[in-house]
């Protein structure tokens, strides 16, 4: 436990930040699921808007720093992919 009261203020911005990310990245996965339901589905349509509602949420968890950079490149990319796939 901290002792410090700077110590216990950051304590108590950690438990807030965590909140936060927890919250961000579960709106995340839950956009890839609806992306990942229209695949399964073979709906087309449905697949390319939820893709493009995907894409700005993925690139705004990177820049929030609740997952990499990279990581959201991965998972456009392969999304992307997937979705030109089933319209092909």
């Amino acid at each position: 436990m901290a002792n410090t009261s700077s110590a216990k203020k950051a304590a108590r911005k950690m438990q807030r930040k965590a909140a936060i990310n927890t919250n961000r990245r579960s709106r995340v996965r839950t956009f890839v699921r609806k992306v990942e339901e229209a695949l399964a589905a073979g709906d087309k349509t449905a697949a390319e808007a939820a893709f493009k509602a995907v894409q700005p949420e993925l690139m705004r968890a990177a820049s929030k720093g609740v997952m990499h950079s990279n990581t959201a490149s991965r998972k456009v990319s392969r999304l992307a992919q997937r979705v030109k796939s089933l319209s092909a």
